[in-house]
């Protein structure tokens, strides 16, 4: 940060401190996401669930439930407290997973992570929104450094998760993430200041998009980035099945790998995301076709470099969010900003997420052979080209912000220094 706090206006240090207090939740967001990773096994066993298809559905149908409200949430975003959406929502997704850490059936379970995915929908709607109105001229710089709470939150869910189950069982942590959830959904309803939407933009917005050119595009943007958001979650349920069934690895063991794709992108996410700045393609590019060569060669490596190639490939893949995020926010006005990113992460979620239930299918049908490291060859090379198709949405975002005449326009902001208080 450029200012110690003191120097700053009170319009500048709630920008920060609303900064800050969102990556804490958005930690918590994602801690959710991944938590489960680990457990896989170790829910089948406790429910006796006859495939292991069935624990893996369990995150299929928490993250369909987040994705669906998507829209809906995007919508409230665009004309109430985004704050009020933040704390309600991480209180609902947190009491998800104190019911999932209680359940006493496997239909239970399934009701639990609908509530807590539900609950997980209302948050990413209204914070893109929320930080893209408040750093408009540094996006990239304050949508990354607002990632690395999903950074922390990614690299602690599998770790703690993993760790935890390995000496208390699995609901252990899901009842403690879910209790310290509640809290901080409470202290953040406390701390973060009152915010209103410009009710006056809205009225001048009555649609998302003028013509119906403009919907094809961006759902061919849509479409394109959710083959990135496939590979993203298969490499966590394709990641922990392939190293405890080829390598045998415990909970905890996997729990400490999976982690590791996570934790190098608290660096990359504000690195990358500030250099986009001046970039946005070219840095998506750059990172995604990095991203895409790792995931290509990782099982054909050996059990010593998966650690390390993990970490290189969450460093450049996770990075590819933020600027993503920011191109995606620039492209369209303020007023319709929790729309269009409702719509987003519900295509791209949606068709993502599914990869859970899906890896969990076809690893079933591998039978013994899953204890084979070449089995899994096939897989991950498709997940490298899905990365490479995927950056067939940079051209389409960049059509949509300039037939919306946002290619060479700077967007207004209630104070000139709002870019350089992060």
């Amino acid at each position: 940060m450029n200012a110690s706090v003191e120097q700053r206006s009170p319009g500048e240090q709630h920008r920060v401190r609303t900064l800050w207090l969102a990556g804490i939740l958005h930690g918590f967001t994602h801690v959710y996401q991944v938590a489960l990773l680990p457990l896989y096994l170790k829910i089948q066993q406790d429910f006796k669930l006859p495939t292991v298809e069935q624990a893996t559905l369990l995150l299929t149908t928490f993250m369909a439930a987040y994705f669906l409200p998507s829209y809906l949430m995007g919508h409230l975003a665009d004309r109430m407290s985004r704050k009020n959406l933040l704390g309600w929502g991480l209180f609902i997704n947190a009491a998800g997973f104190i019911a999932l850490g209680l359940s006493p059936s496997y239909p239970v379970a399934l009701a639990s992570v609908v509530v807590a995915g539900i609950g997980g929908s209302f948050f990413h709607p209204a914070a893109t929104a929320m930080i893209a109105r408040l750093f408009p001229l540094s996006t990239g710089k304050a949508l990354g450094l607002f990632g690395m709470g999903a950074s922390i939150g990614f690299f602690l869910g599998p770790l703690y998760s993993g760790w935890r189950a390995e000496t208390s069982g699995w609901r252990a942590p899901m009842l403690e993430l879910g209790i310290a959830g509640v809290a901080a959904s409470i202290a953040f309803a406390w701390l973060a200041d009152r915010d209103q939407p410009n009710t006056a933009e809205h009225h001048l917005a009555q649609r998302i998009f003028p013509s119906a050119t403009l919907w094809l595009i961006f759902f061919a943007a849509c479409l394109a980035f959710s083959l990135r958001d496939f590979t993203g979650s298969s490499m966590g349920t394709l990641g922990s099945l392939f190293l405890q069934k080829a390598y045998g690895l415990d909970t905890r063991q996997t729990g400490f790998l999976l982690s590791g794709i996570f934790i190098a992108s608290l660096i990359s996410n504000p690195l990358f995301g500030r250099l986009s700045d001046k970039g946005r393609k070219r840095w998506t590019t750059f990172v995604l076709c990095i991203a895409a060569a790792i995931v290509i060669i990782f099982p054909h490596l050996p059990r010593r470099l998966l650690f390390p190639a993990l970490l290189v490939y969450g460093f450049f893949f996770m990075s590819s969010y933020p600027i993503v995020e920011a191109a995606l926010m620039e492209a369209v006005p303020d007023a319709v900003r929790g729309r269009v990113f409702g719509i987003f992460i519900t295509v791209g979620g949606l068709i993502g997420n599914v990869s859970h239930w899906l890896v969990g299918k076809w690893v079933q049908t591998m039978g013994p052979d899953a204890a084979q490291v070449s089995s899994f060859y096939r897989f991950y090379a498709l997940l490298g080209v899905f990365i490479l198709g995927s950056l067939l949405g940079l051209p389409c975002l960049h059509l949509i912000r300039k037939r919306e005449g946002l290619e060479h326009a700077a967007l207004p902001t209630a104070n000139p220094l709002a870019s350089r208080s992060v």
